[in-house]
C-alpha cells in the first residue's frame, strides 16, 4: 500500500500467524542452530566455497581462453590462412559481443525462473566449448565469424549468471571477496591462456598435418565441454532445492540472506521476469551503472588485443605469450588483496575499491603514450592488467545497490554487464593495427572512457549515500520490499513480523 506509514503496515499484518516454513528442521536440530549457529553457517559457507567456488573458477577460466583464443592464433598465421584484413580481424572480435551483450538480460531473466541452475548453466558451457572447438575447422571469414556470434550466445549465460548465483547464496559482505575470487579466474586464465597458446602453437604445428592454431582451438574447446559436464554435477541449485545440502543446511541458507537484506530472499507472486526487468529499467541506478560499466570496459578493451601488445616490444611470438602472463598474474594476487580489504573494511565502502584499479590503468596510459622504451611500456602493461581488479567488483556493487526482489537483481545485474560489454565491441575497433605499434589513439580513447567511468561512480556513490541518509532519517519500510518478503523472513526465521520490520529498518546500502 504506497503511502502508506510503517505503523500501520505493521498493524495490518500484526495478527497474522508465522507458519513454520518447510522443511523444518528437528528439535534436536533447532537447538543446534541456537547454540551452535556461527560454527554451522561457517560449515555451510566452507562446504559453499570447496565446491561452488573453484568449479565456477575454473570454468570462468575456460570461458576467456576460449573467448581469446583467436587473439593468440593471429600470431600464429590465423590471418593469412584466412585471408583476413585488419577490419575483418576487428569484426571477428566485436561480433561475439554483439551476440554476448544482448542474450545476457533474457538469460538472466531465465536463471530466475529454472529451478536447476547447475543444468542450465552446465548446458551453455557444453554448448561455447563445442562452438569454439568448431572455429579450428573453419576456413573463411564467414565461417570464423559464424563461430564467434554462437560462442557468445551460451557465453552470455554465464558471468552475470554466476554473480547472481553467488548472490543467491552468500551475504553481501560475503559476496565481495568470493566474487573477486570468480573474477579472478578471468585474469588467471589471461596467463593460462598466454602459456598454454606458448606451447601449443611452438610444438604442435603440423602435427597429423594439422595448423598450430587449429590444435589451439581444438585442445581448449574440447576442455571447456569436459568441465561443462562436470558443472552439472559440482553446482548448486537454490538455497531451497540443491540436492547435496541437507535440509537443515538449505534453511539456514534461507535464514542468513534473510537477516543479511532484512527480508526474504525470494520472489513474491507478482514477481515475475517481467515485472523483474521492468523494476530494473525503472531504477536509475541501473542505468547509470550500464553507461558506468560500458565505458569501463571500453577503457579496458586491451585484454582482447594483450598479445599484440607485448609483441610490440620486440620479441618472437613465443617469448611475446610469455610475457603476457606475468602482468596477469599480478593482477590476480591485486584483485584477491584488493577484495579482502573490501570485505575487511567495515565500511562496507565500494567506489574507492573500484575506481582506484582504474586511476592506475589511467596512469599505465600516460606512461604508455609519452615512452617507447621495452621496460617503460612493460611497466604499463603491469598497470593495465591490474585495472580489471575494479571491474571484478562492479557486479557486486550492483548487486548491492539492488538488492531485492531477487527478479529485479537478476535483471539488473544481466542489464548491467549486457550492455556494459558494449564497451568490449566498441573496443575491438579502438586497437587497430594501423595504429600500432604505439597505440596513441587507442590509450587516448580508453583513457577518457576510464574518465567517464569515474565520473559515473561518483554520481551512484552521491545516490547511495543519499538513500541511506533517507533511511536514517526516516527509518521506514522501503518500497521495493512488499510485505511478502517481511512476513516471509519472520517465517524462515522463526522470529515476531515486529522484530522482522525491525531488522528491514537496519538495512543500509553499501557505497
Amino acid at each position: 500500500m504506497p503511502g502508506t506509514s510503517f505503523d500501520e503496515k505493521k498493524q495490518d499484518i500484526d495478527e497474522v500467524e508465522v507458519v513454520p516454513c518447510s522443511p523444518q528442521p528437528s528439535d534436536e536440530k533447532r537447538k543446534a542452530l541456537g547454540a551452535e549457529r556461527a560454527r554451522l553457517e561457517r560449515i555451510l559457507v566452507l562446504k559453499l566455497d570447496r565446491r561452488l567456488l573453484p568449479t565456477i573458477v575454473v570454468i570462468f577460466i575456460m570461458n576467456y581462453i576460449d573467448r581469446t583464443a583467436v587473439t593468440a592464433a593471429r600470431l600464429k598465421g590465423l590471418e593469412q590462412d584466412l585471408h583476413l584484413s585488419d577490419i575483418q580481424y576487428n569484426t571477428i572480435l566485436a561480433v561475439l559481443y554483439a551476440s554476448y551483450c544482448p542474450a545476457q538480460i533474457p538469460s538472466n531473466m531465465i536463471l530466475n525462473r529454472v529451478t536447476r541452475p547447475s543444468l542450465y548453466i552446465g548446458v551453455c558451457v557444453v554448448l561455447w566449448g563445442l562452438t569454439s572447438t568448431l572455429t579450428g575447422v573453419t576456413h573463411n571469414f564467414v565461417g570464423i565469424v559464424a563461430c564467434r556470434i554462437f560462442i557468445g550466445l551460451p557465453e552470455a549465460a554465464f558471468y552475470p549468471g554466476a554473480i547472481y548465483l553467488l548472490s543467491r547464496w552468500y551475504t553481501r559482505k560475503e559476496l565481495a571477496f568470493r566474487s573477486a575470487i570468480l573474477y579472478g579466474g578471468l585474469l588467471i586464465s589471461n596467463a593460462f591462456g598466454s602459456l598454454m597458446a606458448a606451447g601449443i602453437l611452438s610444438n604442435m604445428e603440423g602435427k597429423l598435418g594439422i595448423r598450430a592454431y587449429c590444435s589451439l582451438f581444438y585442445i581448449e574447446g574440447s576442455i571447456t565441454i569436459l568441465f561443462g559436464f562436470c558443472a552439472m554435477y559440482l553446482l548448486p541449485d537454490y538455497p531451497h532445492n540443491t540436492r547435496w545440502l541437507s535440509p537443515e543446511e538449505l534453511h539456514l541458507a534461507q535464514v542468513r540472506l534473510s537477516e543479511d537484506a532484512g527480508e526474504a530472499d525470494e520472489d513474491t507472486h507478482g514477481d515475475s521476469a517481467l515485472q523483474g526487468f521492468l523494476l530494473a529499467i525503472k531504477d536509475p541506478k541501473v542505468s547509470i551503472f550500464a553507461v558506468m560499466t560500458c565505458a569501463q570496459l571500453l577503457g579496458l578493451s586491451f585484454v582482447n588485443f594483450f598479445p599484440t601488445l607485448t609483441s610490440t616490444l620486440g620479441f618472437s611470438t613465443t617469448i611475446s605469450l610469455l610475457l603476457a602472463a606475468p602482468p596477469w598474474i599480478l593482477a590476480t594476487i591485486t584483485c584477491a588483496a584488493n577484495a579482502w580489504h573490501a570485505v575487511s573494511d567495515r565500511t562496507g565502502e565500494r567506489f574507492f575499491h573500484i575506481t582506484v584499479p582504474w586511476w592506475g590503468v589511467i596512469v599505465g596510459y600516460i606512461i604508455g603514450v609519452t615512452t617507447m622504451s621495452v621496460a617503460g611500456r612493460y611497466v604499463a602493461m603491469f598497470l593495465m592488467a591490474c585495472g580489471y581488479c575494479g571491474f571484478a567488483l562492479t557486479l557486486v556493487w550492483v548487486s548491492n545497490a539492488v538488492p531485492r526482489p531477487p527478479a529485479k537483481r537478476a535483471a539488473a545485474i544481466g542489464i548491467v554487464n549486457g550492455f556494459g560489454n558494449i564497451g568490449n565491441l566498441i573496443g575491438s575497433f579502438t586497437w587497430k593495427a594501423a595504429w600500432g605499434p604505439d597505440y596513441h589513439q587507442s590509450m587516448y580513447i580508453s583513457l577518457a572512457a576510464l574518465v567517464l567511468s569515474s565520473a559515473l561512480a561518483i554520481v551512484i556513490r552521491i545516490i547511495l549515500v543519499r538513500q541511506n541518509a533517507q533511511l536514517e532519517s526516516a527509518e521506514h519500510l522501503d518500497e521495493s520490499a512488499t510485505h511478502e518478503r517481511i512476513l516471509e523472513s519472520a517465517r524462515l526465521e522463526d522470529i515476531s513480523v515486529e522484530e522482522a520490520y525491525a531488522r528491514k529498518r537496519g538495512f543500509r546500502y553499501l557505497y
